[in-house]
């Protein structure tokens, strides 16, 4: 938006739109808030800290942007931030966006480099290169930490249990609470700092000037539209840049998680240049990405090695990795959203406990300054100030335990997400299949008629089709050993050519020894593109032989680029015969370019002049082989109803060969072809479902008319996907559930994805849960990254977050019903005018509710993967239901105990602690002491989410150790203790064994009451939602389908009308 035009503008920066607001302070307005500042004794402030765009709003007035002092920046799915206005501009957008009309000419023009006025101005644009981590002072870290709401809540209790005379319990929560903060300072910084020497990088890097001449430069000063020259052995990356001569080869594993170097090779020149505009993701084989290393860089015909700066600072790829670790993007997952609302729900409750205990304490007759501290103390005691950090002790232990089976996780709330996937896509090779493919075998062509297959390729004559093997791919050799794409590898390695240097422009390739073959020269590389689904290079013989371009890449892509006369007419068959028998095919091409005699000429093609016209030369068939772990893995996803779905860029039919092998579609089962058209002038689009041919010894299971169906599978590729979305968007549900565009909010699926990080950063990072493939710790793909280098990972992932959410559940519970206890033995106690001592609040809150909150959440995950998903509401009959029942237990059994003989009745006249030790006093110590390790135990489940309580040794033993404490100090409590912890002594044993009878019985009920709600009422709840319809959209679709068995209509096209038309943005 231009400035000066509105009070706010909108503006598009991915990945979310943001809305920037302008606000002028007004003197009034900031007098009032400093003077309600000091009436409040600095509450405001805290609350300006806690909303600082509350601080803006309440201090200024919304004015045009052209006159404001404050902006607030709203970036919808992210965070809103404040920032002072510090320089107007005529139109607001991120640096990085200033550059995005770049073409590939225009980045080719600054080969020359910037002038030193230029790069000045650049500079005040786009400051240094630098990735500032912010690592603020203990001063600051220490600010921030105490003005958090726990500890404002914490400093509020201490002060009050102060003027309750609870010096103890108030020294003891100080003491932990400044260590806590001690630790939480150090951390912080450490982690900062870790952080920011890891990012931090100085290096001198050679810029070319338009002089002519070059100079040494810091990398700091680095701005876009520089010249650097990339010296030829090795090289870390200080900035995203274009490369515009020679060829590297570049290791990304840092940010894409794939350990296989890649080929980057020299940005489009020539016409095509002039109005293709740069990209980094459309271009990232012409790109070099910061904080990657170049591991080889080879000049041709003496050039140096030059790229183009076009991003610094934060707006480079390693920016964005380091952005997504500083400020996540905030995880929007119900079950914190229900914490919240339950602790708002204990907050009313507090409220009305206070009530009641006014009115208690004004009857007996208790002084006004002592009714409005105990009514306060009360607000302490059921709003359980350390329930946000007993939540996540379930995430650490979990993500300890990832760590620990080689499964790194950058972002620890996603562990809980990963309990409720119900659906798993994964990339084919190289996670399902094995990275490398071996060489079957080459079905050459010959006057347009396929030969029998040649299982040896480099028993092939002399010629183009051995030329196309021996040159078409980016192997490089990186000190003397070749690296590269495995596919790439294993085709080189079966015609016996081995790769050589010995051309001054350009690599060679070279015959085996034995036999008499010219060498090879490659002059020009086309890399290989996912979009475009292909490479291709320009190579030259010996002596005066034209140049030669060669094509490699998806058969059906490469026939379109081919003459048609070139093409055999059984093209669609023999390839189906290939691909059905799950091997990967490539189509080879080739064509002669007589123009082209040097180096240069080849530099002057382009892309689209090379890769058309082209002679087909035939098949290169490979066996892509699983790995041992993929059949077990699906196996066992699908036994534990959690949909498994390739999504894979190979020929359809190769997929689906893959998806029968591993299991992934059962022999019994159908096997769909959804094919969609797009409408053209006489036709609307129209959409097809085709039943794929069977293995001979194969049958369908026969369907019946009103019978069930057997389970239907759908095999469709990108186009018809599209046009699926397009024209039949009603139909979209059925078709495609887990790739509807409004997935997360229509279908209700929870996804995980599991790929490699090559070609599937995007499907890494849109999925709920990615889990990348990789050697790295962190990827910027995904917030998982396993070194375990198949799928096996991923029922470990989803056993661990099964495991982490029943803890969360359990340990919410807990603290909750603790808090709960309290509350309620308080109450009881105010009503007799006493209450607990300040070493028992302190013996109730440390020794047993710490000890166990922070041991139960050890317990480790079930060894096998059920067909059950954990609650992930909190606010649901289930949990609502074990939480009122208990509370009701916890109410009724501390009015069982009748008085002992030689009761002596309390002084109500005069009020705690000068009443104790007293009998009521020490007979709800006893019993709610028994309650919170009973609570422990109910709340502490095990299958089928979680091993049995009895393998989490240290929580057993903290068990066994204070239930033998507590029944020590019910049954026969020692002088010192008794005298410690206040407690009155009761000589009546059958009275001891009363309380402790009560305890034992307490235990039964509650741990009883918990097992049935997990199992019959959970049954009985699953009976009556049958009758009703799911909330959950796949779900219900789900149940269409099944209610459908002819579905879906087979060899009966369904064609679109206007309605079923929708436009795809």
């Amino acid at each position: 938006g231009q400035v000066g035009a509105a009070h706010g503008a909108a503006l598009s920066s991915p990945p979310a739109f943001q809305e920037v607001s302008g606000y002028q302070s007004r003197t009034w307005k900031v007098v009032l808030c400093h003077l309600f500042s000091v009436l409040t004794a600095g509450l405001l402030l805290i609350v300006f800290h806690w909303k600082p765009s509350l601080e803006v709003r309440a201090k200024c007035r919304p004015c045009p942007l052209s006159q404001a002092d404050w902006v607030i920046i709203q970036t919808w799915a992210w965070i809103s931030t404040d920032s002072p206005l510090q320089q107007r501009q005529q139109a607001y957008c991120k640096v990085s966006i200033l550059d995005e009309g770049w073409t590939c000419a225009d980045i080719r023009l600054s080969q020359a480099g910037l002038t030193q006025q230029d790069h000045s101005t650049k500079r005040k644009i786009y400051g240094p290169n630098l990735i500032n981590v912010p690592v603020k002072s203990y001063l600051r870290l220490l600010v921030d930490e105490v003005l958090n709401p726990f500890y404002i809540f914490q400093i509020f209790s201490i002060v009050l249990w102060i003027s309750d005379t609870y010096y103890y319990y108030a020294a003891c929560i100080f003491i932990i609470s400044a260590i806590s903060i001690g630790l939480s300072l150090y951390e912080t910084r450490k982690q900062s700092k870790t952080l920011q020497n890891m990012v931090k990088m100085a290096i001198s890097v050679r810029v070319h000037r338009p002089s002519g001449g070059e100079s040494m430069v810091s990398s700091e000063d680095l701005v876009p539209g520089d010249c650097i020259s990339l010296p030829c052995d090795g090289f870390l990356i200080p900035c995203d840049a274009a490369l515009l001569t020679g060829e590297c080869m570049v290791n990304e594993s840092m940010l894409t998680g794939e350990s296989v170097p890649v080929m980057k090779t020299p940005l489009p020149d020539g016409p095509q240049a002039i109005n293709l505009i740069y990209s980094p993701e459309e271009h990232k084989r012409h790109t070099l990405f910061c904080g990657t290393q170049v591991l080889q860089a080879k000049s041709y015909v003496g050039q140096d090695v030059l790229a183009v700066v076009t991003r610094t600072g934060f707006c480079t790829a390693k920016g964005d990795l380091i952005s997504s670790i500083l400020y996540p993007k905030p995880l929007s997952f119900k079950f914190y959203k229900d914490a919240m609302k339950f602790v708002l729900f204990l907050a009313v409750l507090a409220l009305i406990g206070t009530i009641y205990s006014i009115l208690i304490l004004i009857k007996n007759k208790v002084a006004l300054g002592q009714i409005i501290i105990r009514a306060l103390d009360l607000i302490t005691v059921i709003v359980p100030p350390a329930l946000p950090a007993a939540m996540t002790v379930g995430t650490i232990y979990a993500q300890n335990r990832l760590k620990k089976h080689g499964v790194f996780c950058v972002s620890p709330p996603r562990i809980n997400l990963c309990g409720k996937i119900h659906l798993v896509c994964f990339d084919k090779t190289g996670t399902l299949t094995e990275d490398g493919l071996d060489v079957w075998g080459v079905v050459p062509l010959e006057n347009s008629y396929f030969l029998p297959l040649i299982q040896e390729p480099r028993c092939l004559p002399g010629g183009p089709l051995l030329y196309s093997l021996s040159t078409c791919h980016s192997v490089s050799l990186l000190r003397e050993q070749p690296i590269g794409d495995p596919v790439d590898l294993k085709m080189m390695e079966s015609t016996g050519w081995v790769r050589g240097d010995g051309l001054t422009s350009g690599s060679a390739m070279k015959p085996p020894p034995v036999e008499e073959q010219p060498h090879v020269g490659i002059l020009r590389r086309f890399p290989f593109s996912s979009s475009l689904q292909r490479m291709s290079v320009v190579v030259k013989l010996p002596g005066d032989a034209p140049a030669e371009a060669y094509a490699k890449g998806a058969p059906e892509m490469v026939a379109s680029l081919c003459n048609k006369e070139t093409v055999p007419g059984d093209f669609s068959q023999m390839l189906r015969h290939y691909t059905a028998d799950g091997f990967r095919v490539l189509a080879l091409a080739y064509k002669p370019l007589p123009p082209v005699k040097t180096f240069e000429d080849a530099q002057q093609l382009t892309r689209d002049s090379v890769e058309s016209g082209l002679t087909l030369l035939g098949f290169l068939v490979m066996k892509n082989v699983l790995k041992a772990e993929t059949a077990p893995v699906i196996h066992l996803l699908r036994k534990a109803s959690l949909r498994p779905v390739m999504v894979t860029g190979d020929n359809m039919l190769t997929a689906v060969n893959v998806a029968k092998s591993c299991r992934m579609v059962e022999p019994k089962e159908r096997m769909v072809f959804v094919n969609a058209s797009p409408p053209d002038r006489d036709s609307p689009a129209a959409l097809k479902f085709s039943l794929a041919e069977q293995a001979q010894g194969q049958e369908l299971a026969e369907v019946r008319p009103g019978g069930t169906a057997p389970p239907c599978h759908l095999a469709l590729n990108g186009k018809s996907f599209a046009v699926v979305c397009e024209h039949f968007p009603d139909l979209l549900p059925k078709v495609s559930p887990s790739l509807c565009p409004q997935r997360s909010l229509c279908c209700s699926y929870c996804v995980g994805m599991c790929g490699d990080g090559a070609n599937d950063c995007g499907a890494l990072k849109a999925a709920d849960v990615g889990i990348s493939l990789s050697e790295a710790e962190a990827s910027v793909a995904s917030p998982f990254t396993s070194r375990i280098p198949n799928i096996e990972c991923v029922p470990l992932v989803i056993r661990e977050g099964r495991c982490s959410l029943v803890t969360s559940f359990g340990v919410f519970k807990y603290m909750a019903l603790y808090s709960l206890v309290q509350f309620v033995s308080v109450l009881l106690l105010y009503t007799i005018n006493t209450n607990l001592s300040d070493l028992q609040f302190l013996f109730f809150d440390l020794v047993i509710t710490t000890t166990v909150a922070v041991l139960m959440g050890k317990t480790g995950p079930a060894q096998e993967l059920g067909t059950r998903r954990p609650q992930g509401s909190l606010i649901s009959i289930l949990v609502l239901g074990s939480l009122l029942l208990q509370t009701a237990i916890l109410i009724i059994v501390p009015g069982f105990p009748v008085p002992a003989p030689r009761y002596v009745p309390l002084n109500s006249t005069v009020t705690a602690p000068q009443n104790l030790p007293n009998y009521e006093n020490t007979v709800v110590f006893c019993i709610s002491g028994f309650q919170y390790l009973t609570l422990a135990v109910a709340m502490s489940k095990g299958y089928p989410f979680r091993k049995p309580l009895y393998t989490n040794v240290p929580f057993l033993l903290a068990l066994v150790f204070l239930f033998g404490l507590m029944i020590g100090v019910t049954v026969y409590p020692l002088g010192f203790v008794k005298s410690l912890l206040t407690l009155k002594g009761m000589t009546d044993m059958n009275f001891k064994l009363l309380l402790v009878g009560m305890a034992t019985l307490n235990f039964f009920v509650a741990f009883t009451l918990e097992t049935a709600l997990d199992h019959g009422m959970l049954n009985w709840l699953r009976k009556l939602r049958r009758k009703k319809a799911s909330k959950k959209l796949f779900k219900r679709v789900e149940e269409e389908l099944r209610q459908q068995p002819l579905w879906p209509p087979l060899d009966q096209p369904l064609l679109a009308t206007p309605r079923m038309s929708i436009a795809v943005r």
